[in-house]
């Protein structure tokens, strides 16, 4: 939805959870996680080095992840970092950084940014505020799906409890918790197809546009 609503706009477009995710890999590549647990330590003095920047594809005219200059669009989307992310969201130093970050590239303004903490911790004051739920079943298919159109082995019950766990992990941390912003628009897509999401959230912008 954020990045089809951008295109259309022409706005840019930025994933900040793909930053996390990008983090995560980054860990899983050092060998930094021990069960659910990681080397903060290691994580903190490398963290400064860690580059994660956005490229729009040439023929899909989608942004790409890249994480210190290389592709990581696929490798950040697999279920061994959607099982790990939340830890390394949870961590106060990361999200410091990435909120930092973050709000970097939004300060000239025409983004469009999608994250667990984006209308409450990053742009508190952003001039419409989005609250995109589904139930976790319905979430726990798309991503399944997703992973099958890409070729990837999955498990629909693997990815269910994932989806579950994260929920749970990400409204109960301590840092930028996952919760609705008080002025948000909630949009439940449970039961909507996606010219019919596209249709909604076009509508609101124009209606945050004219207000503006």
């Amino acid at each position: 939805m954020a990045k089809d609503l951008a295109r259309e706009i022409g706005y840019i477009y930025i994933d900040s959870g793909a930053m996390y995710r990008a983090v995560t890999l980054y860990c899983l590549q050092q060998g930094w996680f021990h069960d659910n647990e990681v080397d903060t330590e290691s994580l903190r003095t490398a963290l400064p080095k860690i580059d994660i920047s956005f490229r729009l594809d040439p023929q899909t005219q989608r942004p790409q992840t890249y994480l210190n200059g290389k592709r990581v669009e696929d490798e950040i989307r697999t279920m061994p970092v959607s099982s790990k992310v939340s830890i390394i969201a949870a961590i106060d130093f990361v999200r410091e950084a990435m909120v930092h970050l973050q709000q970097q590239m939004g300060r000239e303004k025409g983004i469009v940014m999608d994250g667990r903490d984006i209308g409450t911790t990053v742009f508190p004051h952003a001039e419409l505020k989005i609250f995109v739920t589904a139930s976790p079943e319905t979430r726990a298919r798309r991503r399944f799906d997703e992973l099958q159109a890409k070729g990837e082995k999955a498990s629909y019950d693997e990815i269910l409890e994932n989806v579950k766990e994260r929920d749970r992990i990400d409204t109960q941390r301590a840092v930028s918790p996952l919760r609705k912003a008080a002025d948000a628009i909630e949009l439940d897509n449970t039961a909507m197809t996606i010219s019919e999401q596209k249709e909604w959230l076009t509508a609101r912008f124009y209606e945050a546009l004219a207000k503006a």
